[in-house]
Order: structure tokens, then sequence, then C-alpha cells
């Protein structure tokens, strides 16, 4: 059943269907809740499954301000009060799996399932810092060679041609929330995560590399890497399979009874 419901200025958009121990779903960046929509008919045999349409994406109404990861967890923790969601299961996809991780580490978790999740800051190239510095000095100077008119416009340009494809599809709000939310570390919190997590990867995943499920495997104390040959940064779609024996392996103790 689809519904909506208002919190922080936003509405949000999500489904919720099965019983059982409450599962909440988070979709990637430039997704929305149909991308995981696979996972979420896997689990609702056996849990109560919430899969959230994030604000910004799907049929969830964009933030009012440029928000940051924990501005996202507060939401979602303001969700789970209002629904009377306890104990849950997280899983998060990419961006879904960086909320996962903000949540995880200061409420209490059930079990967390991060699925090719960001979370480490990447490491960036000399070249990339160079483009970067480049850009920086052209937004500042082209405006007194063309005006700030003429000098936005081609900016804007640049960007759509340089930028990843999310972030040139993203209103300009949406793009100021992606450049906040990739430059953010979640490592320091990765110890505080006191529940039993899993780890689901791709090997050929070049969003969230596997060197990035390897860190987060040594910083969460309770935590074990799965690595799927073969496939990229949607795991859970390119080897659905695999994917549903080892989520069901992890999940089979909690599950409702038939």
């Amino acid at each position: 059943m689809e519904k909506q419901i208002e919190i922080s200025n936003v509405t949000l958009n999500y489904t919720v269907e099965g019983e059982g121990r409450p599962v909440v779903l988070m979709h990637g960046w430039g997704c929305n809740l149909t991308t995981v929509a696979s996972i979420n008919n896997l689990l609702t045999p056996g849990f109560r499954v919430y899969n959230i349409d994030f604000p910004g994406f799907g049929k969830s109404t964009e933030p009012t301000t440029v928000w940051g990861v924990d501005d996202y967890a507060v939401m979602m923790e303001e969700f789970m009060r209002r629904e009377g969601i306890v104990d849950p299961i997280l899983i998060g996809h990419s961006f879904g799996g960086r909320v996962a991780i903000v949540l995880g580490s200061r409420n209490k978790i059930h079990k967390i399932i991060l699925v090719d999740a960001a979370g480490v800051k990447p490491r960036r190239s000399l070249r990339y810092y160079l483009k970067v510095y480049s850009y920086k000095a052209v937004r500042h100077t082209l405006p007194l060679l063309v005006g700030r008119s003429r000098a936005e416009d081609l900016l804007n340009r640049y960007r759509k041609k340089v930028g990843s494809s999310d972030y040139s599809n993203a209103s300009p709000r949406m793009r100021q929330i992606m450049s906040r939310v990739v430059n953010e570390d979640l490592c320091h919190l990765m110890p505080n995560i006191a529940c039993p997590t899993l780890l689901i990867w791709g090997a050929l995943d070049t969003a969230t590399p596997v060197s990035d499920a390897r860190k987060i495997e040594r910083l969460i104390p309770d935590a074990g890497l799965v690595v799927f040959e073969g496939v990229g940064h949607y795991s859970f779609l390119e080897n659905p399979l695999q994917f549903a024996a080892v989520v069901n392996s992890f999940l089979e103790k909690d599950k409702r009874k038939q």
C-alpha cells in the first residue's frame, strides 16, 4: 500500500507491505522505491517492509534546504517514531547505506544489511583536485569577464558536461545536496554500530569499490562481507538469486512463522 506522510517540511512517499518484524528499505541516490522493489518482494512474505522514497526522489518532495546525511537520518528517525517502528532491520543500497550507517550508530537496530553502500570518503586523484581548483578559479573570474548571468549559464553547461549523470539530471537544490553528502565520511560512526551487519558487494563496483567494503567490515564490530563476482554497483539486481540466498540465510531466524 502506497502512503504519504509530512515530515521535516517534505511529503514522504512510501509503501508498507507484509507482516512481521519491521524492515526499513532505503534506495540509492538517483533512484526511488521501485529500484529496490525486488528486495521488497523478497522480504514481504516474512516481514513488514517499509520501502521509502527519499526526499527529492520518486514521489517524495524535495527538502526545502540543503540537507546532509544527518538530516535524512533525522527524518527517518521521526518516520520510524510516527510509524511505531521499534528495533527494525535496516537495508540500504548506496546512499541508503549512508543513512543506515548513521541510524545504526545511534539507535537500537536489530540488524543492518549494507548493499554496495556509500559512507567512505573517496580517495581523490591529482587530476580530480586540478579539475576542482581550476573550476573554482574560473567560477570566481568568469563573472568579471562576461557578467554574472552569462557566467552562471556557462558554468551550468560545464557542470552538466563533466559531472556524473546523477548530478546532471538533478535539480539545482538536489545538486547542492549531492555535493554535500558525497563528501561526508562516516567512518567515525561505524564502530558505534552494535548490531549484526551484513555487507553485500559487487566485485566490479566502481562507485563504491570493494576496498570501501573491506574498510567498513573492519570498522563495524559485528560485520561480515559477501562479495559477488562479475557484478557491479547494483549487485542485488545483477545477481538476484545469490542475493536472495545470502539475505534469506542472514534473516532466517527473524522471519514471521507462516
